[in-house]
Formats: structure tokens, C-alpha cells, sequence
């Protein structure tokens, strides 16, 4: 049997820390897996039974501490990948894959491109797609790119997986507690970050709940969300916007949901997205650079015009785009014929992203 070891910063929250977990849970049948981290505190995703390497590096702000990082982590990885005799060391994001590079070894170094905002820093791409021995890319879009712009025949594809049945029990393991026992809900999740672009939600949803009072908004992930409780009260809808935290368990969150909506102005593959879809949560999401389009191919849901990436409090001013996204929530709450159309076609198109998939790619890959 194989020796896999998958390498991440940490497994604190986020798409690619909960890939990573997941990943490690699916190849236990078929590998010795073993996942190495740079910090395990507040550890959030089951990984009850895997070997779990703490190389307690945790990131540094100041630019000389990032570089010294690297070579520690890349060290450190080093011995752990010959004392272990991995064969395969897969990497989850930017910093992941430098400590992989780093390390130097036999070990197959399989690095991970997460989200199309690593593609700006052009240099660490070039290095990737010169490093790797398989360059994994969570979307197709990004594939392409990686292959035509760098010429990377070890560019591939592999899309996240989800476990259909898991979600079912998950979300009927719990209650949701939220603020309100009716109404119908509108439902987002990412943590608090510009490039989610839940400003731009939170003004919808002003007109959207002006029209229709019996509406809610719950916004689920980590963070404070200081200026968007401040924007939520200065429209006057602070009572009908529910900022839930980060969930270990998001599902019964989500059962609650009538609408998931997606204001991002970059995503990689929006874990988040397919996660609602697998609910039967209808979709309408912004046609960022990469993953919408890729998942729900205008027939799964709604895609919409990107909108703009700068951050804007002003309850007074209400964009033409907002305004549009307004009217889209609208049109679902209207028809009930079109809600639960894209209630079948998400459910459809969420079992398309199965786990067997998953699996069989990357044992072909390990042959």
C-alpha cells in the first residue's frame, strides 16, 4: 500500500482544509495516509483516526518570518517524508505547496491550486507548474489556463468530492438554531473577506425584504462582521439578518434555506455552493472567474454578472447591479414553479460531484 501524505497549513476552516480532511477520510481504504500541518490548533474537521504530523510552524505576518517558514516547514517535511517513506506528497494551497517544493525527496510533490486569486501571483505559478510532478487544479477553467499559459502538460483536473448520503444524515443530526421559527430564508457562506462580496447581498436583500417582510437573511462563517451588522442596522433590516458564526456542521442551517446566494468575486470551487445544491437549495451566483459557471452551466441555477470588488457601506447607495440581484431573488419568491425547478436541477447537478469519481482519479494518478 501507498504511503500519501497530504500537507495544509491547518485545518482550522476553509474549502481547502475541509478538502483536505475529506480527502484523507476517502483514500484511508486505499493508502497509509498521513496528513502533515503547520498548525494544529482549533483543528474543525473530523480526522479521527489519521496520523496527524504537527510540524508547529504557524504563518508569520512579517515577510523575512514567511521565508524562513518555507525552509523550516520544507526541513522539516524533508525528514518526515524520508523517516515515513511517503511515495506521494499532495499539497493543499499556495503555502502547502512551497514547504512541498522545499523538501526536496523522492516523494511524488503533487501541488494544489485552490482558487483562481493564486493565478495573480504569476511567478509562484510558474514555479508550481516547474516543481510539480502533478499539478492539481480544483477547476477545469483553471486547468486550461495553467496548461496554455504555462505550458504545463502535469496540469490536470480534480473537482471536490460530496457524499450525497453523509449530508442527508448530517442534516438531520441537529436543530438549527436560528433567530426566527418562519419566514422564508435566504442563505450564504464564506468567511467574513472583501472577495465574498456580502455588502453587495445585504443591500439586495433590503429591497428584496422591503417587498417581501416575511424574508430572512442568514450569513454562515467566521468572523465578527462588524461593518455588515452596521450596514444590516443602517437599512433598517438588522432584525431580519442572521450572522450564524462558523458551523461544523452547516447542513441543518441549510435545510432552513428557500435560496442560496453567492456574491463572490473570485472562487476556486465553491465547496459552499454544491454543499447548499446537495440540500435542493435553489441557486443564484456570480459569474466570477472560476467555478459557478463550471458547476452550474446557465441551467443548474442563476449566474449573474460579476459585481464590483470594492467594498462599499454606504446604506445610501444601492447599485444598479444590486438592483438586478434584487430582482432575481424576487423572481424566485414569485414563482414557486421556477423554485422548485432549480430545486431538482441543483440535487441533479450536486450528484455529479460523487466521491467514487474522486477516488478513482487519484488512484489512476498514483498508478
Amino acid at each position: 500500500m501507498k504511503k500519501l501524505l497530504l500537507i495544509v497549513p491547518s485545518l482550522h476552516q476553509g474549502g481547502l482544509e475541509k478538502v483536505c480532511a475529506a480527502t484523507a477520510r476517502l483514500m484511508q481504504p486505499y493508502f497509509d495516509v498521513q496528513i502533515a500541518i503547520f498548525d494544529s490548533r482549533n483543528i474543525a474537521y473530523d480526522i479521527k483516526g489519521i496520523q496527524v504530523a504537527d510540524l508547529r510552524l504557524p504563518s508569520r505576518p512579517d515577510k523575512i518570518g514567511k521565508i524562513i517558514n518555507v525552509l523550516k516547514r520544507g526541513f522539516r517535511l524533508r525528514r518526515l517524508k524520508k523517516d515515513e517513506h511517503i511515495d506521494i506528497a499532495y499539497s493543499f494551497g499556495p503555502t502547502a505547496n512551497l514547504a512541498n517544493i522545499a523538501s526536496f525527496g523522492k516523494a511524488e510533490k503533487w501541488l494544489g491550486i485552490r482558487s483562481y486569486m493564486d493565478m495573480g501571483n504569476t511567478k509562484q505559478i510558474r514555479l508550481f507548474a516547474k516543481c510539480a510532478d502533478r499539478l492539481v487544479c480544483c477547476s477545469e477553467t483553471i486547468c486550461r489556463e495553467v496548461q496554455e499559459k504555462y505550458q504545463c502538460r502535469k496540469a490536470v483536473t480534480l473537482q471536490n468530492p460530496f457524499d450525497m448520503k453523509e449530508v442527508k444524515v448530517l442534516s438531520e443530526k441537529e436543530e438549527a438554531e436560528t433567530p426566527w421559527s418562519e419566514g422564508r430564508i435566504l442563505i450564504s457562506m464564506g468567511r467574513e473577506d472583501p472577495v465574498k462580496g456580502f455588502w453587495h447581498l445585504i443591500k439586495s436583500f433590503s429591497i428584496v425584504h422591503a417587498e417581501y417582510p416575511d424574508t430572512k437573511l442568514m450569513i454562515i462563517g467566521k468572523g465578527e462582521f462588524l461593518p455588515y451588522r452596521e450596514l444590516a442596522d443602517r437599512l433598517g433590516i438588522d432584525e431580519a439578518v442572521y450572522f450564524a458564526g462558523l458551523k461544523k456542521n452547516p447542513y441543518p442551517y441549510l435545510k432552513r434555506g428557500s435560496l442560496y446566494v453567492l456574491t463572490s468575486y473570485y472562487e476556486g470551487f465553491p465547496n459552499a455552493m454544491v454543499e447548499a445544491m446537495s440540500m435542493g437549495l435553489p441557486v443564484i451566483a456570480t459569474d466570477c472567474m472560476t467555478g459557478p459557471r463550471e458547476i452550474l452551466e446557465d441551467k443548474y441555477g442563476i449566474l449573474i454578472p460579476n459585481m464590483s470588488p470594492e467594498e462599499d457601506f454606504d446604506p445610501a447607495h444601492i447599485t444598479q447591479e444590486e438592483e438586478n440581484l434584487a430582482r432575481e431573488i424576487m423572481a424566485f419568491l414569485e414563482d414557486d414553479r421556477k423554485a422548485q425547478h432549480y430545486r431538482e436541477m441543483a440535487l441533479r447537478r450536486a450528484g455529479d460531484y460523487t466521491a467514487e469519481s474522486y477516488i478513482q482519479k487519484i488512484r489512476d494518478w498514483a498508478q
